[in-house]
Parts: C-alpha cells; structure tokens; sequence
C-alpha cells in the first residue's frame, strides 16, 4: 500500500488549521461530538493513504459549507435584520391559499388537518435524505468525473452561500413556529421537528428530535435550501446522461419540495425562492466557468483530487 508521508509542511499546515479550527468551536459555545468526528475524519483520511487525501481534498468544499453554516451561530440573522413573521405567511395565504368552512387556510394548515401514515412515513424518508442524496451523488461523480464533481462541489457551495446571504437580509419563520407561538418574536426558539415528529412516532426512533434540536439558525425559512439541492443534483444528473435514475431524481426533488410543505417546515415561496437559488449558481457558474481563467483552475484542481 502506498502511504502519505509525514512532511514538515503538511504536518504544520494541518495543524494551524485543526488549531483555527478547535479555536473557532470553543467560541461558538465548546466542542461538539460531531465537530471532533469531523476533525478525526480529516486527519485520518489525510494521512491514510494518497485516495483518502484526494478524496477529502475534493470534499473539503463540503466541508466549508458545513463550517459556514454551524458558525451561523456566532451572529445570529434576527441580530441584523428584522425577521419577518407575519408577512410570508400573509403571502403565502394570498398567494396559495385554501378555502375552506369560510376561512383561508395556508397550505401547511390545510395538511396539518389531512395527515396519512403514509405520506408522514414517506416525508421523512425523503426528508431524511435531504444530505444523503447529494453527497452521494457527489462521490459517484468524484469517482467517474472529476471535472463535473469540482464543478458540481461548487455550485453546491454557491447556491448554500447565496442562501446564506438571503438569511441575513431576510429572516423569516418558518409556518411551524407561527403556529406555535404566532406572530410575535420570541428570541432564543429551539429547532422544532414538526410534522417529522409523525415519522419519529411510526419508527420509534427520534430521528428528527436529534437533527432539529441542533439547528443553527431557527428564522431562516427562506430559501428552503432542502428544495434548492435536488434541483443542483438533477441538472448534473442530466448533464451526466445518467439515464432512467434521472426519475428516481425528479421523485426526490418533487418529494422533497411536498414534503417541506407537508411538515410545515417551509411556506410554498420559501421553496420557489430555493429552486430559483440553486438556478442562479447553476447558470451563473456554468457561464463563469467558460472563462478561460476558471477553466483552467477547475482542471487544476480536478487533477489535485
């Protein structure tokens, strides 16, 4: 087997930046279980062999939009913009509403009322693989196109930033929280699973009570990032010609949009803007990519990894 040595350079680089990195977890409130399983999964894949090193290379942008969005805690969005509650849900109701016994009914009301184990269990299902798909899509890519994969990676990045971003300038509840506690800002709200709460019932498993409890940022509904992803996956999953999964694709992304809605995580626009998010950085780097001066960085770094 063929294994990296342990030259001076990498050795202090790596350390500065797993020292940045323990700095930067300790004040964002102390080192977390998942924070030092992330740190251990670098350094071991690293060191163990020159596929490992490349692989996490290549998924270090991943690993940027993972810090990105934990250090969302250091400024929280209600502490620069004014978070808006009542006003997506106004235009949701005008927007997409439901009538019924004469009243307006946005459409997370209307399936709060018209729940089916069914679609609770598939909710969570596609629900649960909001993350899952993607990356597996991306390790196919970064083992059968490496050039596609950067690409891919980057937008993925982008698309996440942007969001970002929007959060900051936009804070919005999401329909759950009006439900709990109306229109009025509560500060310090902690994540809440919603209508997932249903799936961890039919499986036994609080799933979702562990994943929502760790939500670094409650009042960003807007863009739905969980609708933007399987937009970014399908597009390269047809650029790839990857055949009949293309519809396994479409399943998920319109799944993933209904179940949003369903749970009562995201309002309808929350979901347009996060599909109109992931095609801006779609488009806009596929145009910037046919730069010479990109191209030739994105060869660069396909041939790193």
């Amino acid at each position: 087997m063929e294994f990296i040595r342990f030259t001076r350079k990498n050795i202090i680089i790596n350390l500065l930046l797993v020292s940045l990195y323990f700095a930067w977890a300790f004040f964002l409130g102390g080192l977390r279980t998942d924070q030092m399983i992330l740190i251990m999964l670098y350094v071991i894949c690293f060191y163990a062999h020159q596929k490992t090193r490349k692989f996490i290379l290549g998924f270090s942008i991943f690993i940027v939009f993972w810090i990105a969005y934990d250090s969302m805690r250091a400024l929280p969005n209600y502490e620069v913009s004014t978070v808006h509650i009542r006003e997506p849900y106004e235009l949701e109701k005008a927007l997409f509403g439901i009538h019924k016994n004469g009243s307006v009914l946005i459409p997370s009301e209307y399936f709060a009322n018209h729940t089916s184990q069914i679609l609770d269990l598939l909710s969570g299902l596609f629900y649960i693989n909001w993350m899952p798909v993607p990356l597996a899509f991306g390790v196919y890519l970064f083992v059968k196109d490496k050039y596609m994969f950067t690409k891919f990676s980057l937008v993925f990045l982008l698309a996440n930033l942007v969001g970002f971003v929007i959060y900051y300038i936009y804070p919005a509840a999401p329909p759950w929280y009006v439900e709990l506690h109306g229109f009025s800002l509560k500060i310090g709200v902690p994540g809440f699973r919603a209508g997932l709460g249903r799936f961890d019932e039919l499986v036994g498993i609080p799933v979702f009570a562990g994943i929502y409890n760790k939500n670094a940022n409650v009042l960003a509904a807007m863009p739905s990032l969980h609708s933007a992803y399987p937009v970014i996956v399908l597009y390269y999953g047809i650029k790839k010609r990857l055949g009949l999964f293309i519809i396994f694709l479409v399943i998920f992304m319109i799944g993933i949009w209904f179940s949003a809605v369903y749970t009562s995580h995201h309002y309808i626009i929350d979901i347009v803007v996060g599909v109109a998010d992931a095609l801006i950085a779609i488009f806009s780097f596929e145009k910037l990519s046919h730069i010479r001066l990109v191209d030739n960085w994105l060869i660069s770094f396909k041939n790193k990894i």
